[in-house]
């Protein structure tokens, strides 16, 4: 097609959304409800994501040397660990450390506790790994470590975390995708309902002649901008929204020693993200719905698709 009449289609695109504007209100009020439950969707998984990772980082494998173990010991030790590929962290928890540490634990009693010296207790090792699937390699390979006598670790906590995180990711892909499936659906009915409102000015541009697609243009066109126009509003209901119940559960995260996720730090992939989706829900549902009309009609020129 010319410039010239991409121009003109385009305009009456955009024109035929205030001639149908209480189809295109409903359109963008559902497209827009639809892509703020995505929103929600994605930010949910961030702030379990990052509220798993914390308590992953908290999942600590202890590891002990021989209580006799030298400082040269230690240090080889501390060595041979800081090698093992999935290892994050290692610090060393000295005899000192640890015997202060069972003091706290005995509160109260510690008392007990005043005539032992801490050279009863071994060395050890406070290790973080990085990848909780590698968690039970990981152990093996500490384990393989010759001067490590003992260790200490949940390895039924790291399974669990990591079917939580995989469970997540599942159901919000899936939530995605329903909405985006629901998404198009609004749109190609929107459309749909505009072409039999303009029937008969369909049939006589076929009938001097018109492609199917200058006919799909305006169509294409509109659904895209109901699209963007939704993106846009959407983004700004889920900011809010999101500010307004971050507060609360701000609270709760603190008790457990997290944040909540900071909906700024993702604005720029959420409105990417709502732009990427509304256009793509726009002009599939324009173009399914227009192919499947123009059929019915006995329209569609074959060598154009």
């Amino acid at each position: 097609m010319k410039n010239r009449n991409i121009r003109y289609l385009t305009h009456e695109g955009i024109k035929n959304i205030g001639i149908n504007r209480l189809m295109s209100v409903a359109s963008v009020a559902v497209l827009m409800s639809c892509l703020v439950i995505i929103g929600f969707a994605f930010m949910l998984f961030l702030n379990v994501d990052s509220m798993l990772s914390y308590v992953e980082s908290q999942n600590v494998v202890m590891v002990f040397c021989d209580v006799d173990a030298d400082d040269a010991t230690v240090n080889r030790t501390k060595t041979a660990l800081e090698g093992i590929e999935n290892i994050a962290t290692c610090e060393i928890v000295s005899k000192e450390e640890a015997f202060n540490s069972v003091k706290e634990a005995y509160g109260d009693n510690a008392e007990v506790l005043k005539n032992l010296d801490p050279s009863f207790l071994p060395v050890g090792f406070r290790v973080t790994v990085s990848d909780m699937k590698l968690f039970d390699e990981t152990v093996l390979k500490i384990s393989a470590v010759e001067t490590v006598d003992s260790i200490q670790q949940n390895s039924n906590l790291a399974s669990k975390l990591e079917e939580i995180r995989t469970a997540i990711s599942f159901i919000s892909i899936g939530v995605i995708i329903v909405l985006f499936i629901v998404s198009m659906f609004i749109i190609a009915n929107t459309v749909r309902i505009t072409m039999f409102s303009r029937k008969l000015e369909i049939s006589i541009m076929k009938a001097v002649g018109a492609t199917n697609w200058f006919i799909r243009w305006p169509f294409l066109v509109e659904g895209i901008v109901i699209g963007l126009i939704s993106s846009v509003v959407s983004f700004f209901v889920l900011a809010l929204l999101y500010h307004l119940l971050a507060g609360p559960f701000a609270s709760i995260f603190a008790i457990l020693g997290n944040t909540v996720v900071n909906f700024w730090d993702y604005a720029l992939i959420i409105f990417l993200g709502f732009l990427s989706v509304s256009v793509i829900t726009g002009g599939l549902g324009s173009l399914i719905s227009m192919r499947k009309y123009l059929k019915e009609q006995g329209s569609v020129v074959v060598d154009e698709g």
